[in-house]
This record gives structure tokens, C-alpha cells and sequence, in this order.
């Protein structure tokens, strides 16, 4: 089989994200992963945090912590909240790590060896209120494209369009809000985007069919609009700094290279901090180092990171004229919103991941964030939709069938799986219908389409219900006891089968429900169409014990709760 490398966009260091960054990147990424590695494929997930860039020195500032430090708290407190969502990563990195300095400056070496870094003297935002040159990021103004009044010198968050600080109106600094801005002279490397145009053209023409229309229309834009040279360094104390031995006037200053620089390549970096945690049984380069036609690497992020990964990482790929890999499938996302309006990490609005934790376990937001994952389209978030969502699809119609299955049969039959009679035609008919939507599963997982795959496991939960009611056991017990036990064979056969497949989604679920029976030998890591239409995994004289209530319903107190705590609104 195949050997899929995957990788989704890195958190940044300050502070930890909201609901909206986790469905944009992390948890889809995971959810393919535990799919993938269910069906047997060799599996690398690979992410880290971005620990580089003028944030991160302000963040450490306010706290009064030396940058390095606070780095390394954030990291774990972030780490913390993705254990906490069950978040599988092989590894979990950081871009301040060596082997992310090291790689970059190699990358840094070759691009300048082969033509496409040039040093240049450039104008650049200086403001004497705050001592300091500003980077992008901290120079705020009026986007000239959109109007959006909150844009940054890098980027504008509503239109996505790339921008320089000089191009914004009205600019202001980001730390002070002073209008009090210079433009003073100084040096920084340039990356010749502009000279890799045609080479990164024909590298996203090979490969945009096959992506979302998301991805491939904001690749295609930025081509359309022509590659810019761009500032690869920064004046900043924290960052990969310029190697000395190609650049020593510049190292000498205490240039940096840009976040945008290196980050991407931290995707390499940290696989081999992977690797060298073990080098006897790791080998790093094996998933990043001319294996084309041996890896499938698929990225996931939201839509506002993915003209870098589609379109400046791949450029410095083929700049570097060495074969590294570069990815096959970009899956990317949309926005989610809360009620209507962004959610946002400076603004402190929306949902947190660490506050979401604290409200509920894990399986309840990573069920309702990629049931409604922001694919096509943006979507929203409304504690009325969470409410319901939860309410109906886990507590009615998975917990419940669950529980009530269990509880009846330990009640009329004892703690093991009762025998009962042959399967009849209600039997054939359920299976028939499993293997249907199992299949269905399976081909939405296998083209990445997360809501239609989630709607595809639904459909299997209510199967079940379907084929209950149908049969009626509590009925079918005063008249046919054979028939009522096999009945809950039958209905007990199909947790086993939710508590494999829907592992995925819900990993904590998925192993209470298994952990439900005392199987010597449950070694399945995926259900076959044959199984799946026979629903024998458990044979009569299982043991088993009813589980504590799988998911809690979600009251109109517990509403009206969440509503007061985070507000009904975005404002």
C-alpha cells in the first residue's frame, strides 16, 4: 500500500486556538489519518508549532518571559489541548527546533547558489515610537483592494490578497497604534519569485484538477497576478538567523529569515526531529527526499494559508533544484464562523479549544466541527446547531441505540451475548444495507470529503435504529424469544461494527463501545463488505457490560448557559 505523508497547517505560538483554526487544519488531518492507518496504510502526521515572527517576541514580552522560554511553555500548553482532542500526531514539533534551522539555511544556500536570492536595499516602516522596525504583521490600515479596515502589512484577512506594509492606507502601528510611521533604508534577502513563475505554473497545472476548487482557484489567482519578489528576512531577535558563512554583513545586523520562510520547511524539519529520536529505525529523508512516486503527501489548512503552500513553498521547492517532495493534494477549507462573524484569536472571539475541553469531552466537538466542516462554503457555528446536532446524532441516535440495546439484553438474557435463532430476511436486508453505506463511507473518506462522509456514518448509526424498530424486541421477546435474542445479536454485532468505523471521528467512543465486549481476539481494524452484511464479529456467550451513558443530551439550561458564557452573537 501506499505511504501517505501528512502534514496540516502549523499553530502559532501565541495562544491557544479557537474552534474555527482546529476544523480549518488539525482535526480533518487527524480524522484521514486514523482512517488511513485503519486500512492499513504506513502513515507520517507531521505538525509542529510556528514559533518564529514578532508575535511571539510580543507575547513573551508581555509575560515577562525570554522569547525561547515562553516559546517552549506555549508549545506545551498547546500540545496539552490537541492530546486533549485525541489529535494523533506521529509528531508534534517546533520551528525554533535545530534541525528546522538547519534545513532552512541549507534551503537558504541553494536558492542563493542557483540565482534566486538577491540582496537588496530596501524602504522599510520604522516607528520611533515603538524603537523598532515594524514587520508586516504589525503595521495595520485600510486593505487598498477590499477597504476591510483591519488589514496587515502581509496580508489582508477578508480579501486574502498578499500585500506590503507601504501598500495599506492609513497604516498604523500594530504594537502602539501609532500613525507616527517612518520609512527608513535597510537590507534584506529577496527571494525571486518572479524568476520561478513559469516553473511554478506548470507544477500547479499538473496537479489543480485534482485539487478542491478552493485550493486550485486561489493558486491560479496569485499566478494570474504574477509571483513578486519577495523579503525573505526580518530585523528581529527571534528566527532562523541568516547564515554567517553566505551572508555575513547581514548576519552581523541580526537579520532573520521571515516566518513565511521557514515554517513551511518546518514540515521537513520536524519529521526529522521525528527521525532522530530514533535514526536506527527512522529515516527522515525516505518520506521527504526523492520518493515521487513512493509517498502521497496531502496538506491540510484554511483558506487563508494556502497561497503559501500551493504556490511560495512550492516555488522555493524548485528553486532549491533538489528533489524534494512537494505535495500531491491540498485540501482546503473555508471558514468557520461564529454566528456569522470571524472567529478570532487577537479579538478573543469564538470558542477556544482549551474552553471547549472544559465544557464537554472531546468527542462531542470533533463529531459536530467535521459534520459541519466548512468545505464547500463557510459555515457557522451556533450553540443552538451544536445543541441539536449533539442532541440528535450522538445522544439519540448512536448513545441511545447503544445503551438501549445493552441494558434490554442484560435485563431478559444476562451479561453475554444471547444466542437466538437464524438470521432471516430482516437480517439479509440490514446487511445488504450496511455494506451500502459502509461503502458509501469508505469512498467519501477516500476523496476527503469530510460532511459527506460524516452524513455517510450517520446513516449507518440509523440503520440500526431503523432495523430496532423494525423488529421490536421488546415486543418480539412476549411472543418469539428466539427471535428477540437474535434481534440483539444482531443489533449488539452493529456497535462492534460503529465502534471500528467510527474511530475516526470519535476515538473515545469508538473504544468504550469495543471495550463493551470481552473479545479475546478483537484484532479488526476495519469491517469488510462480508462482514459487514454478516454481522457475526461477535459469536453467542460474549461476555459483555453496558457501558456509562455514551453521550449526555444537551439541555435548554446547558443552552442558554453557553450562550451567557460566550455570547449569542459574533459581537
Amino acid at each position: 500500500m501506499a505511504r501517505h505523508l501528512i502534514t496540516s497547517a502549523l499553530p502559532y505560538i501565541n495562544g491557544i486556538k479557537h474552534l474555527g483554526n482546529m476544523v480549518g487544519s488539525m482535526l480533518p488531518a487527524d480524522v484521514y489519518s486514523r482512517y488511513l492507518r485503519q486500512r492499513g496504510h504506513d502513515v507520517l502526521y507531521i505538525c509542529a508549532t510556528d514559533e518564529h515572527g514578532t508575535p511571539a517576541e510580543l507575547a513573551a514580552k508581555e509575560q515577562g518571559l525570554p522569547v525561547d522560554e515562553f516559546c517552549a511553555q506555549a508549545h506545551d500548553a498547546q500540545k496539552a489541548v490537541y492530546d486533549g482532542f485525541a489529535l494523533a500526531f506521529d509528531y508534534f514539533g517546533r520551528s525554533s527546533s535545530e534541525q528546522n534551522v538547519e534545513i532552512t539555511q541549507h534551503f537558504a544556500r541553494r536558492l542563493n547558489e542557483n540565482g534566486f536570492i538577491e540582496e537588496r536595499a530596501i524602504r522599510q516602516v520604522y516607528s520611533p515610537t515603538d524603537g523598532r522596525f515594524l514587520p508586516d504583521r504589525y503595521v495595520e490600515g485600510t486593505c487598498p483592494h477590499c477597504g476591510y479596515d483591519k488589514a496587515r502589512g502581509d496580508q489582508c484577512e477578508n480579501c486574502t490578497r498578499v500585500l506590503d506594509p507601504t501598500d495599506l492606507i492609513n497604516p498604523r502601528s500594530a504594537i502602539s497604534g501609532s500613525t507616527d510611521l517612518e520609512v527608513r533604508e535597510t537590507k534584506h534577502l529577496f527571494l525571486l519569485q518572479s524568476k520561478l513563475q513559469h516553473e511554478v505554473e506548470e507544477w500547479v497545472s499538473r496537479h489543480e484538477d485534482d485539487w478542491p476548487q478552493l485550493a486550485s482557484s486561489i493558486a491560479r489567482k496569485w499566478l494570474n497576478e504574477g509571483l513578486h519578489d519577495r523579503a525573505i528576512t526580518r530585523d528581529l531577535d527571534w528566527g532562523v538567523p541568516v547564515p554567517s558563512d553566505t551572508w555575513p554583513e547581514l548576519a552581523a545586523e541580526g537579520k532573520v529569515f521571515y516566518v513565511w520562510f521557514d515554517a513551511p520547511i518546518e514540515y521537513i524539519g520536524a519529521t526529522k526531529e521525528w527521525a532522530d529520536l530514533d535514526p536506527e529505525n527512522r529515516d527522515w529523508k525516505s518520506w521527504w527526499y526523492d520518493v515521487d512516486t513512493d509517498v502521497r503527501y496531502t496538506e491540510f489548512m484554511a483558506k487563508d494559508n494556502v497561497p503559501f503552500h500551493t504556490v511560495m513553498f512550492p516555488a522555493t521547492e524548485l528553486g532549491v533544484r533538489e528533489p524534494w517532495k512537494k505535495v500531491d493534494y491540498v485540501k482546503a477549507f473555508n471558514w468557520l464562523t461564529y454566528y456569522g462573524g470571524k472567529f478570532s484569536t487577537s479579538q478573543k472571539r469564538g470558542v477556544f479549544t482549551d474552553q471547549a475541553l472544559d465544557i464537554l469531552p472531546a468527542d462531542y466537538w470533533r463529531y459536530f466541527l467535521i459534520a459541519n466542516a466548512p468545505e464547500s462554503d463557510d459555515s457557522s457555528f451556533t450553540w443552538e446547531h451544536f445543541t441539536a446536532t449533539v442532541n440528535k446524532d450522538l445522544a439519540d441516535t448512536l448513545g441511545n441505540f447503544v445503551n438501549r440495546v445493552l441494558s434490554f439484553s442484560k435485563k431478559r438474557f444476562g451479561e453475554e451475548v444471547p444466542a437466538g435463532g437464524e438470521p432471516g430476511e430482516a437480517e439479509a436486508k440490514l446487511g445488504e444495507e450496511i455494506a451500502r453505506l459502509l461503502a458509501e463511507y469508505e469512498s467519501q473518506m477516500e476523496a476527503l470529503q469530510f460532511r459527506k462522509a460524516a452524513a455517510a456514518l450517520r446513516a449507518l448509526w440509523s440503520a440500526g435504529n431503523s432495523y430496532l424498530e423494525e423488529k421490536a424486541p421488546w415486543l418480539e421477546i412476549k411472543t418469539d424469544k428466539d427471535g428477540a435474542a437474535l434481534t440483539l445479536r444482531t443489533a449488539m454485532n452493529l456497535i462492534h461494527l460503529y465502534a471500528v468505523v467510527s474511530e475516526p471521528f470519535i476515538p473515545a467512543t469508538s473504544a468504550a463501545m469495543r471495550q463493551a465486549f470481552v473479545l479475546n481476539d478483537d484484532t479488526a481494524t476495519w469491517i469488510t463488505a462480508d462482514e459487514a452484511r454478516a454481522l457475526t464479529a461477535l459469536t453467542p456467550g460474549t461476555p459483555f457490560t453496558v457501558p456509562p451513558v455514551l453521550f449526555a443530551k444537551l439541555t435548554d439550561e446547558d443552552l442558554e448557559t453557553y450562550k451567557e458564557r460566550f455570547g449569542g452573537s459574533p459581537e
